[in-house]
């Protein structure tokens, strides 16, 4: 167990070089030797640890060249991929990705949640949305978001797809880091209330195809604003 955990200390460290960038994409991850030394550890264990994150499609290894690193759409742990998304360079790009994430499965949602959301559901839209344009008019930042996030929530558990709910909940940390980081714009709060609004009209009705196209053109308004206000700063 005590060689198990260090390998995975080694691991650790060599994504720590990744996500950071000091190991960039197509960089040569360097020899068994120097990392050895580097980190006061066998050589086996580095082949463990380098082989833990070849596994995970983030290093590849090319027979008689070396070992390099894979571009980030490549990797197959989400644990991994959140880090670099949250703590990496390319934070202009990982944005972008979430957005495009979202839309692929909140319109999918939004359209299963209108045939099947409850009464209840809909009460608990109205109240979240109604907290958005209070919290906005108060300058309350954590209550708006707060409150942004559990309206998405009841959506998602809405449609009534426990795999939905699955793929979202790792993704729950970094969705709100996110959310923190855009609210803050005024008007970014101000169009996220209108949209919101136009997906639980929509939504009350219980109308699949109109659902499905608000869901989508908030998404399309979010990585409008994200362009606008936050990636051109």
């Amino acid at each position: 167990m005590a060689r198990k955990s260090l390998v995975g200390e080694v691991a650790d460290a060599l994504l720590d070089r990744i996500v950071a960038g000091e190991l960039p994409t197509g960089a040569a991850v360097p020899g068994e030797l120097e990392l050895s030394s580097r980190y006061d550890v066998s050589r086996m264990t580095i082949r463990e640890a380098v082989k833990t994150l070849t596994a995970q499609n983030i290093l590849r290894v090319e027979r008689g060249r070396g070992t390099y690193v894979n571009p980030v759409n490549r990797w197959s742990s989400l644990h991994a991929v959140l880090r670099a998304t949250s703590e990496g360079t390319d934070a202009s790009d990982s944005a972008v990705q979430l957005i495009e994430l979202r839309r692929m499965l909140e319109t999918g949602a939004c359209e299963l949640a209108a045939q099947r959301i409850s009464d209840e559901d809909l009460a608990a839209l109205d109240a979240f949305l109604e907290q958005m344009r209070r919290a906005h008019h108060a300058g309350d930042l954590q209550t708006f978001v707060e409150a942004d996030l559990a309206f998405h929530d009841v959506i998602l558990h809405a449609s009534e797809n426990a795999f939905i709910a699955v793929l979202f909940e790792p993704l729950s940390r970094i969705l709100a880091e996110r959310r923190s980081e855009t609210s803050v714009v005024p008007a970014i709060q101000e169009h996220a209330i209108s949209m919101h609004a136009l997906v639980s009209e929509a939504l009350h009705r219980r109308d699949p195809e109109a659902s499905r196209a608000a869901m989508d053109a908030h998404m399309q308004q979010t990585l409008d604003d994200l362009r606008a206000y936050v990636l051109q700063k």
